[in-house]
């Protein structure tokens, strides 16, 4: 298998085509990894919540981490990680712009409502229900995919046709002693 770094065109195909991944944050040393829905365009993920661990984290050190992949195959699969800031947008007239587009963005993935939805464990606190729209801003990604080896697919299909030979001469030998004959080439 080939390991090839993907160009930064190459993983913003990526998160564009992505709609889930997992979100890394950290607070007094303990890190924080989840699953969530976000959409992206140009250098922001979009990303809808409400209040929890995640958004309180997310508020005490900005800095956080998102990790998409894609996996086809042992040898053949993708892998992008975004380093960046967490923004929150409140419900302001200077975020208006930036709310609906987050919110237009987000509404063309399924089930990108799910993160936000109200646990029962949060219920019960004030404005556990109100929806924290944030965004991403993306300082850095990388991303690596991974392509079959032509050498090492030619020799999984030599391999699988020298087991099929094989299989075959052992029911050939297997007759030809059942039968007292021999077979041509055994």
């Amino acid at each position: 298998m080939f390991i090839h770094e993907m160009s930064e065109n190459e993983c913003r195909t990526a998160l564009k085509r992505a709609s889930f991944g997992r979100l890394a944050c950290a607070h007094d040393n303990w890190p924080y990894v989840i699953p969530t829905y976000f959409a992206s365009e140009g250098y922001y993920l979009y990303g809808c919540s409400t209040l929890g661990q995640k958004i309180e984290w997310m508020r005490a050190n900005p800095r956080v981490c998102v990790e998409i992949d894609e996996r086809t195959g042992h040898d053949e699969w993708m892998s992008v990680i975004v380093l960046g800031r967490y923004e929150e947008l409140p419900d302001t007239l200077e975020n208006k712009v930036a709310r609906a587009r987050a919110l237009e963005l987000l509404q063309r993935r399924a089930m990108w409502w799910e993160p936000a939805y109200v646990s029962a464990s949060h219920r019960d606190m004030p404005h556990s229900s109100t929806a924290i729209s944030y965004r991403i801003h993306i300082d850095r990604m990388t991303g690596h995919r991974a392509t079959p080896d032509i050498v090492e697919a030619r020799t999984q299909d030599a391999d699988a046709g020298t087991a099929k030979r094989s299989w075959l001469s052992n029911i050939r030998r297997w007759m030809g002693k059942e039968l007292g004959v021999r077979f041509a080439g055994d």
